[in-house]
């Protein structure tokens, strides 16, 4: 089973991952279930790029707007018949946070709404690949709610409507599915495909609402290769029912490529951006100012019509700001550019004028993020200052901003200015206690086991034991070994010894036996002495003739 939180994990940017985030803490904070849908869950899945995050939350969505100004969203547009904010975070990522809904449609184009749970919001979609759902929520993080088999289609790439009538109730979903054959190369499913074509023939288009143009409009500009798109819909002759004075005659194709070139730079140096305002302005660049105006009156999103409008005469501005006095220098050029907006840097590379300001937004995008690559790192790592300090960052954006200026240029300068920084070396630890060898050994004789008496001894020498195993001092290991040696004889001699003995004891009177009786038990009480490795010297004893005849 595929671990679709680690995939949405590894495949969202880290401002993706904080939106996420953020959007999960306020819903929560409303005790309102929240899932990322529709093209987020698609694209994840599918590998292709994340423009931006779909989230639907089992509640009244509008009472999240507050919980988000807070934060710094703007809310930048709503559709309060169907509870659809559309938000664009201050990291720049955009998002739609709907209310879960069913939809029926008694006319085509206008549905009739109902708030529902997530399960009946997946069965309104358009497409299976669409209608996925991933929980973000504590008890069920991390499940796809997938009752379409939308990963089927991925896999197969092509697209396939829910039911029979979906082109027939929402005739958006045509401009849909063109757009994202043309994106992803995809097919049509072929009842999907016959549905299409009847679509077509029967003019299903012409019952298209004002808000779904708007939304297409837009979508448009959102594309990365939005002169595609128009393409394919001026093949099949839907920009008229789009808008009829916008062609791809009027758009400026070559300002377009370079925005594009422009936003790669900008992606490579860290910087995240949406294009979408300056793509709609080379987009429209050669339209008449009045169906300009109209157009951005069918757009939802009101922010992002503001953006469009003012943004040639704010690149205008940031221009006037690079030429001043005050950004003379090159850390201050570089601190304004990045607390600029994003779309303002691409909008000014592609069309300003001045060789001042294209100078310096040409070094800002290539020469100046090489100083970066110049960070003594090595030095700094043997000087203990690692990314563990909490002035480790700051230091590291303070060297670049003064390498900028060229206020540090060799290796020794650099040092000169980290030497404040750097942390005093780390305590030794205290060396630990070393016992001595009279220690270890008393502690050996204390632990060591007490010996076991010889089977031949008597009861006396048995009490008499605990006294001797009490001795302060044990016999040495050497000593041991040579009361081994002595008690026990070699193989061979005992061998030859044997025979001997037993004739003599033949030979011997009856009344020899008692004498040589206690001298056997003599000789036994000598390794009951010896500790408790000298046990074997007793058993030699036990196998004495005298005692076999006894």
């Amino acid at each position: 089973m595929a671990d679709y939180i680690y995939m949405m994990e590894s495949r969202l940017s880290p401002a993706q991952l904080q939106v996420v985030g953020q959007v999960l803490e306020i819903a929560r904070s409303h005790e309102m279930n929240v899932y990322l849908t529709g093209g987020a869950v698609r694209d994840i899945i599918s590998g292709f790029p994340i423009r931006d995050l779909d989230f639907t939350v089992q509640g009244n969505v509008t009472k999240l707007t507050k919980d988000l100004q807070k934060i710094g969203a703007i809310i930048q547009g709503s559709d309060e018949n169907l509870r659809i904010l559309y938000v664009l975070f201050p990291n720049h990522v955009r998002t739609e946070i709907a209310s879960a809904r069913s939809e029926s449609y008694p006319k085509p184009g206008k549905p009739e709404v109902t708030f529902e749970t997530i399960n009946e919001d997946l069965r309104r979609r358009d497409f299976t690949v669409n209608a996925m759902a991933l929980s973000l929520n504590p008890g069920s993080r991390g499940l796809l709610m997938d009752p379409f088999n939308g990963v089927a289609d991925l896999e197969a790439k092509h697209l396939r409507i829910l039911q029979n009538y979906a082109f027939l109730e929402e005739p958006s979903r045509m401009l849909r599915a063109l757009r994202l054959m043309t994106r992803f190369n995809w097919t049509l499913e072929e009842r999907t495909q016959a549905r299409f074509d009847a679509a077509k023939e029967g003019n299903y288009l012409e019952n298209i609402a004002n808000r779904a143009i708007g939304y297409e409009i837009e979508q448009i500009a959102h594309e990365d290769d939005p002169v595609a798109v128009m393409k394919a819909f001026e093949k099949e002759g839907w920009m008229k029912l789009l808008f009829p004075a916008w062609t791809t005659a009027k758009v400026d194709a070559a300002g377009l490529t370079e925005l594009q070139k422009t936003r790669q730079q900008l992606s490579d140096i860290g910087v995240q951006s949406d294009p979408a305002a300056a793509r709609m302005y080379f987009l429209t660049s050669k339209m008449g100012e009045k169906d300009v105006h109209a157009m951005q009156k069918l757009l939802p999103r009101h922010h992002f019509v503001e953006q469009w409008r003012n943004i040639e005469e704010d690149a205008k501005e940031l221009a006037k700001q690079l030429t001043s006095k005050e950004y003379a220098a090159p850390s201050a050029t570089w601190k304004l550019l990045m607390s600029a907006r994003p779309e303002l840097i691409l909008f000014l590379d592609v069309t300003t004028r001045q060789s001042a300001v294209d100078q310096k937004i040409k070094a800002f995008l290539t020469k100046w993020p090489t100083y970066r690559q110049k960070m003594p790192i090595q030095k700094m790592t043997e000087m203990r200052i690692t990314p563990d300090l909490p002035v480790y960052q700051s230091l590291l954006e303070e060297m670049f901003l003064m390498m900028l200026d060229g206020k540090l240029k060799t290796e020794a300068e650099i040092v000169k200015y980290l030497e404040p920084h750097q942390p005093p070396l780390p305590v030794a630890p205290p060396t630990p206690a070393r016992r001595g060898r009279g220690k270890k050994k008393a502690a050996k004789a204390v632990a060591a086991p007490a010996p076991v008496p010889a089977e031949g001894a008597p009861a006396g020498d048995q009490a008499a034991q605990p006294a001797q195993t009490a001795a302060p001092k044990a016999p040495s290991k050497a000593a041991r070994k040579e009361a081994a040696a002595k008690a026990v004889p070699p193989p061979s001699i005992a061998a030859k010894a044997a025979p001997a003995k037993t004739a003599s004891a033949k030979a011997a009177p009856a009344k020899a036996a008692p004498a040589t009786a206690p001298a056997k038990k003599k000789e036994a009480k000598k390794p009951a002495k010896a500790p408790a490795k000298a046990k074997p010297a007793a058993k030699p004893a036990k196998k004495s003739p005298a005692k076999k005849k006894k």
